[in-house]
């Protein structure tokens, strides 16, 4: 038990440095926060959508909640009904039982709207493209924002692709109120 303890004590804490986001000049947290509350008025709201993935994606997702990147810490929550969400987030491809479900929770999410399309079957229809079972990419059902490729995307690039979401809406609604 003693040596274990002293070779805990000579090594030290063996863990890496938080990343180190490359996110358009954000310095960290409570930066991204307050850009969202800025943006927003509020916390961002996320109705995540499995329309047919494998679920690599939809873990890439859950370990945005962690410690590591803590994503509620930054004003980001995800919420049980799109009836509460700013933003769909969503995973796979479109099966042909998911169709109508997608639709549904685009409809249901009040306007504005946002969709995320993260994972490559959900940007492109990865290798099951379109056919008898599939819809092919989520695009090709409602309207995707922003796409987020990947299999499975890091953790980083989705919470990157958020982001030029949220703040390529707010572009758009100061470009429209300065006309």
């Amino acid at each position: 038990m003693w040596q274990i303890l002293k070779q805990i004590v000579r090594a030290g804490i063996p863990s890496e440095a938080a990343p180190q986001a490359n996110d358009g000049g954000r310095t960290g947290p409570a930066q991204i926060q307050a850009d969202l509350l800025a943006i927003l008025g509020r916390a961002l709201c996320i109705r995540e959508v499995d329309a047919g993935s494998c679920n690599g994606c939809e873990l890439e997702i859950q370990a945005l909640s962690n410690p590591y990147y803590n994503i509620e810490g930054m004003g980001i929550k995800f919420v049980a009904s799109p009836r509460h969400a700013d933003m769909l987030l969503v995973t796979g491809p479109v099966t042909k039982n998911m169709e109508a479900a997608l639709q549904i929770a685009y409809a249901a999410v009040p306007d504005p709207k946002l969709v995320v399309a993260v994972g490559e079957c959900a940007c492109s229809g990865g290798m099951f493209g379109e056919s008898y079972a599939s819809c092919g990419q989520v695009s090709n059902v409602i309207p995707v924002d922003v796409t987020v490729p990947g299999c499975p995307p890091p953790p980083i690039d989705i919470l990157r692709g958020i982001l030029a979401a949220v703040t390529a809406r707010h572009e758009d609604a100061e470009g429209r109120e300065a006309m």
